[in-house]
């Protein structure tokens, strides 16, 4: 039975091949299953993703039984991901659940705080062979007015003192993204991304928010240094659309009958956020010239 992997070996191989990896939030059987298919369609590596909420929706030890059964039917290597994590005690209890990288979001909290929770939380999980995504900046919520402004943004000196200290596997940064609906134009800060890469220019860096971002400034993203970008709000809006759709249009109580249409949905969405990021930059430039 072949087993979840560390993200960190992942997102190596990304960065040599000039890629990214996606990953995708599942949130019942459904959507896992729609991930599954759509990574093997294209024979990619992905990240399967959890936030807390999904974990009180499903409890770690259903979450651990799925993914577990999720890598042995996936043709290339898979972590499983705490996205989010709110507290040591969390990412605790999800390393002992069998999740093989997980994120402590210290972000709101004073610089050297951060650090320090970051640190205990990578303590932990490295004795485990655990990966570890940090967050510098802050990357909040589209509801949020004002939370993006660009003094949250990531400072590339702060970046590079961070991961010495912190020691992360993985740095989720702030240059203009956010969770949720975008509801206007999409702004990144590309100078601010090349100059956070070529400050650690060892650490991954991850793009949250990449719902709702246009192909062509994800790739600019992955040029720029992204190798994990995160997707989570177009997975649930296609599977809740599609449920809609179904149940609108039938009686049928089935509910395999119903959800089929929503897992398809969420398969092709899966399938084009994996394309994007499995495009290498090198590729890209020769399809170009």
């Amino acid at each position: 039975m072949k087993k979840l992997c560390a993200s960190r070996p992942l997102l190596e191989a990304a960065t040599r091949a000039g890629k990214a990896i996606a990953a995708l939030n599942f949130y019942n059987a459904e959507t896992l299953i729609a991930h599954i298919r759509a990574a093997n369609a294209l024979n990619e590596s992905i990240i399967l993703q959890t936030t807390e909420a999904t974990i009180d929706y499903l409890g770690l030890r259903m979450i651990a039984g799925m993914a577990a059964a999720a890598a042995d039917q996936l043709e290339q290597p898979v972590a499983l991901h705490l996205d989010h994590g709110s507290s040591y005690d969390l990412a605790a209890r999800c390393i002992d659940h069998d999740y093989t990288s997980v994120m402590i979001d210290g972000s709101r909290l004073p610089f050297a705080d951060n650090c320090s929770l970051t640190r205990r939380v990578v303590d932990l999980a490295h004795s485990n062979g655990v990966s570890v995504e940090g967050e510098l900046g802050h990357v909040g919520q589209n509801t949020d007015s004002g939370a993006n402004g660009n003094h949250f943004f990531t400072e590339p000196t702060d970046a590079a003192r961070f991961v010495s200290e912190a020691g992360v596997d993985a740095l989720a940064v702030a240059v203009g993204t956010a969770h949720g609906f975008y509801k206007g134009e999409v702004r990144l800060d590309f100078a601010r991304l090349k100059e956070i890469a070529a400050a650690v220019p060892q650490t991954p860096l991850v793009l949250h928010g990449g719902s709702g971002i246009s192909a062509e400034l994800l790739r600019e993203s992955i040029a720029a240094g992204i190798r994990k970008v995160n997707f989570g709000t177009e997975i649930k809006n296609g599977f809740t659309k599609a449920v809609k759709t179904s149940l609108s249009s039938s009686d049928d109580i089935d509910l395999r009958r119903t959800f089929s249409p929503a897992i398809s949905a969420v398969e092709e969405i899966s399938k084009s956020k994996i394309q994007i990021c499995a495009q290498s930059t090198v590729e890209r430039q020769t399809c170009t010239s």
